[in-house]
């Protein structure tokens, strides 16, 4: 009498399914248009995040077939772009949703180790007075190397009894400040502030704050909305503004910070992980607060590798409506002296 036999696959039973396929995945068998489309990315965009994170993704590991750095980078990248561990997207790959999550943590990690990398402020005085150049070429405000503001981005609450994650609307976020320069480069990001922080609590915690308060940026300044307190290296709208300098300066201010309005439409439209039509960020604060850094990493260098952002199709529920905020009174008297010489000098 024979005796059936049932061979095990034990790669599948250790390490999920299809991960004997994790090696049939090349660049080269698939089509551009396929790229765009899973990963949001082209493969020369890709070929160079391989390169760049490659030794990271290549860490020793207890496996005896770990994934290749180019598998890793397509699920993560597939995550970001889609907000969802997919099972199509595990498939496409050869991996299981289990190990779609561990490598989008590893990537995820690589990408924050390089953060200052690709997110900063200029530091040249030539860079500088570029940016100032630059922004005064849009709408006439002069002095300008920044435009600063904060979007909630929303993730699972951490406990119950936690409620600083909560915020005005009675959702768990993270409330994440970053400034942008007039093509919509973040120059600066902080990601793990709780979502029960105003944004001008968020400002005055920051290392920004730090930053522009030690003196760093003499005679230039940041635009904000009206959500932050006037500084004299940060210049908001006025509430009611009454003379025709002052609705000029309204209107320059306006255009010009709208800029990271913009950008903020795009890095959520790119990276629909960020924009909650998937549901929240299924994280601690922590691991979210990176994922939303790397993100902000990939966007700076699509725009490094000349890939316009802004052309993105800008679809579904990502745009945040517009929340009412108490106006900011001015308690700095050097700073409304300063707002009120530019309106002199420049807009009357």
């Amino acid at each position: 009498m024979a005796i059936p036999i049932t061979v095990l696959d034990c790669d599948l039973l250790l390490y999920g399914r299809g991960h004997r396929t994790l090696d049939r995945f090349k660049l080269d068998d698939v089509t551009d248009e396929y790229l765009m489309s899973m990963y949001g990315f082209p493969r020369q965009f890709i070929y160079y995040l391989v390169e760049l994170l490659g030794a990271n993704l290549s860490r020793p590991t207890q496996r005896s077939r770990a994934i290749s750095p180019e598998t890793q980078i397509l699920a993560a990248l597939g995550f970001y772009t889609s907000g969802s561990f997919q099972t199509r997207m595990g498939d496409a790959i050869g991996i299981s949703q289990a190990s779609m999550s561990r490598c989008v943590a590893n990537v995820t990690e690589a990408l924050v180790e390089r953060a200052t990398q690709f997110i900063r402020f200029p530091a040249d005085e030539a860079s500088v007075q570029a940016l100032k150049d630059e922004f005064y070429g849009l709408a006439g405000m002069p002095g300008v190397i920044g435009v600063v503001d904060c979007i909630h981005v929303a993730i699972k609450a951490p406990n119950a009894e936690d409620l600083s994650y909560v915020n005005r609307k009675g959702l768990h976020s993270l409330n994440c400040l970053m400034v942008c320069d007039i093509r919509g480069a973040l120059m600066t990001v902080e990601t793990s502030w709780p979502g029960s922080l105003q944004d001008y609590a968020v400002l005055q915690q920051s290392s920004l704050n730090s930053h522009f308060e030690a003196g760093m940026h003499k005679d230039s300044w940041l635009l904000g909305d009206s959500s932050f307190f006037l500084r004299t290296w940060l210049m908001t709208p006025l509430h009611i503004p009454e003379t025709p300098a002052e609705y000029r300066y309204n209107m320059a201010h306006s255009a010009t910070h709208s800029v990271i309005e913009k950008t903020f439409r795009t890095l959520c439209s790119r990276f629909r992980c960020l924009d909650g039509s998937k549901g929240a960020l299924q994280y601690s604060p922590e691991k979210s607060s990176h994922i939303i850094l790397a993100c902000c990493v990939l966007h700076n260098i699509s725009l490094e590798h000349g890939m316009d952002v802004w052309s993105s199709p800008m679809t579904g529920p990502m745009e945040q409506p517009p929340e009412e905020y108490e106006h900011m009174e001015s308690l700095d008297l050097e700073a409304d002296r300063i707002r009120q010489e530019l309106m002199l000098t420049h807009f009357s």
